[in-house]
């Protein structure tokens, strides 16, 4: 007989509200808001309403943070004393941190250098105490505390100091606990407010002194998240929250350009696109990954944010005719070095600028303005004819490069597309180009020349794609396909536009000089085509 199965004893439900301290970590949280707001109102509220003094205050407002840092030590020690413990050291922590501000900021019996000296003390004894308990939620509530009544205390520039301080405190915690809310926590008060004085600064053009004060306190933001990330990474590889608060701090650093002339935005948003940008070679590069030991997630956050710098440099330093042509160098730079490492990240980057080029060069060079000899001659320009080259450029490395990142079969349905649409977007270029020169030269039939030119290639384009078309049907009639019917589509476009544009526009010889040499190629193509596909029919047997 097998023994009999003990029955199976079943745990009693615990109420929620005994639960792992839930109460008590609510209570505890609610006790330090509280009593922060209090120490607030008495350095901030007691001053306004003139109560007591400000010796009183702020040697109160001291006493009382440390006691209650004291009594936190205290209590913590004790069994089951853990979270009172903690809210009563990051009460008291917080306070005086806040009191270090009062200090300097309100009453300015600190220098403001000697100020943010000591909140930086303040702020490394409350996180070395936070390491010391191994708790993440003291160090958090501490920052937490200290940054949201700040701006309660002063908000003059000061306070980006005290707020840029926090965060430097904090970074040598990270390279020892893995604590992913304290990074969110050190960069987020410094990176908001900065965001906010940098849009007061732009709303508010008549003051021009806090500007530079800005600058300093974005690139310090920047310095101190892109250094602090760099080094927890290369420790803990998958620390994506290093990642993402790197990230955040890089954009006050991007916002801080729009607050000084096109010239020193340039500068900056170069300067700072370089940085970055070596920063992501370094980790993408196959020679120096080893020697970076970034992982991708921190290259591709230094490889976007170091984009959008270099697109602000590109804005700063060109005008509407030259945009496209910055952009679009930039976009084949990206996709050579996506097609030589086989990197999707260049890659994506580099489509993005060329979309960016190809859409700056589409406002400036418009089928209304092509199809308009005025138009054409007010706002077309060897500029324009430039950035046409540049972008046949970049639509033939965009092509080879996808086409190596993607591996699609020659021949296959994503072949014939990527064809296609490459071919829509050369023609467009070949014409804005030929049509440029034309309009540029000042010529009185330079528009027209141009156009009749621009016919004539896209019929020589159709012509030697239907003749490599038709000498691979034998070979390889993946190839061929692709081949003949992207020659047999810019046919059409050609025919197309001779007869509905260039009928109507050219005139005299020069619509003649179109007409006979896109009749002569129709004719080479269509004996070649014959020919070819007589040869690959089987002969019927002679008797």
């Amino acid at each position: 007989m097998r023994p009999p199965v003990p029955p199976v004893r079943r745990e009693p439900r615990v109420p929620w509200w005994q639960r792992d301290g839930v109460i008590s970590r609510v209570l505890a949280v609610a006790g330090v808001a509280v009593t922060l707001i209090g120490v607030v109102m008495l350095l901030v509220l007691a001053a306004q309403a003139g109560f007591f003094g400000p010796v009183p205050r702020v040697v109160a407002g001291a006493l009382f943070s440390a006691v209650l840092v004291g009594a936190g030590m205290r209590v913590f020690g004790k069994t089951g004393g853990r979270v009172g413990g903690i809210a009563l050291a990051a009460t008291g922590i917080a306070g005086a941190y806040l009191d270090v501000i009062a200090v300097t900021a309100i009453y300015h019996w600190l220098n403001p250098v000697f100020g943010l000296a000591a909140a930086l003390a303040v702020a490394a004894g409350g996180v070395g105490l936070a390491m010391q308990w191994k708790s993440q939620p003291l160090a958090v509530l501490v920052v937490l505390g200290a940054a949201l009544l700040a701006p309660f205390v002063t908000v003059e520039l000061v306070l980006l100091g005290f707020l840029i301080a926090l965060q430097l405190a904090c970074v040598p915690v990270q390279f020892d606990r893995d604590w992913p809310f304290l990074h969110v926590v050190r960069t987020a008060p410094a990176v908001i407010a900065t965001l906010v004085g940098i849009a007061i600064a732009l709303l508010e053009t008549a003051d021009h002194t806090r500007e530079p004060w800005l600058l300093i306190a974005a690139i310090a933001t920047a310095l101190i998240g892109t250094v602090g990330t760099a080094l927890v990474v290369r420790r803990r590889a998958d620390d994506i929250t290093a990642t993402v608060a790197f990230a955040i701090s890089t954009t006050p650093l991007l916002a801080a350009p729009a607050l000084f002339d096109r010239r020193v935005t340039a500068l900056i948003a170069g300067l700072f696109a370089l940085a970055l940008l070596a920063t992501a070679a370094l980790a993408l590069l196959p020679k120096t990954r080893e020697l970076a030991k970034l992982p991708g997630h921190t290259a591709i956050a230094a490889a976007v944010a170091g984009s959008f710098a270099l697109l602000e440099a590109c804005v700063g330093v060109t005008s509407t005719q030259t945009l496209p042509i910055a952009t679009l160098l930039v976009a084949l730079g990206f996709l050579g070095v996506a097609g030589q490492l086989r990197s999707g990240v260049a890659a994506g980057l580099g489509i993005a600028f060329a979309l960016i080029g190809g859409l700056a060069f589409l406002a400036n060079a418009t089928p209304e303005r092509l199809a308009s000899q005025r138009l054409a001659e007010e706002h077309l320009s060897i500029s324009t004819t430039l950035a046409a080259i540049i972008g046949l450029a970049v639509v033939a490395v965009a092509v080879w490069t996808i086409r190596r990142l993607a591996g699609t079969p020659k021949g296959g349905a994503e072949d014939s597309i990527l064809w296609i649409a490459a071919s829509g977007a050369a023609l467009y270029l070949v014409t804005a180009a030929i049509v440029a020169i034309g309009a540029a030269t000042g010529a009185k039939d330079g528009f027209v020349i141009g156009h009749s030119i621009a016919t004539i290639l896209w019929m020589a384009a159709a012509t030697a794609a239907l003749l490599y078309g038709l000498r691979n049907l034998s070979r390889s009639a993946a190839i061929a396909k692709v081949a003949l019917g992207s020659g047999l589509l810019v046919t059409t476009a050609a025919l197309a536009k001779l007869f509905l544009f260039d009928l109507a526009t050219l005139d005299g010889l020069i619509r003649v000089a179109a007409f006979l040499v896109v009749g002569i190629l129709l004719l080479l193509t269509g004996t070649r085509y014959a020919r070819a596909f007589a040869e690959t029919e089987p002969r019927s047997p002679t008797h």
